[in-house]
């Protein structure tokens, strides 16, 4: 892993890794969520970011745009 300071966000930019704070944190605001509802997401469909995305914008998920 980099030490370059100045390169945010995760290094797999297509995958979600839930079991770090930081990195809840960085697509939670990247997506517009909560950190509970990124989590439910990844739950449901899997740490593939596309995924993720098309889970949070269906309706049924309970999430208002």
């Amino acid at each position: 892993m980099t030490d370059d300071l100045a390169e945010r966000g995760p290094r797999d930019r297509s995958r979600i890794n839930i079991s770090e704070d930081w990195e809840c944190r960085y697509w939670s605001q990247q997506l517009g969520v909560t950190t509970e509802q990124l989590q439910e997401a990844v739950h449901q469909v899997g740490d593939a970011v596309e995924a993720v995305r098309a889970y949070l914008a269906t309706p049924a998920t309970g999430r208002t745009s």
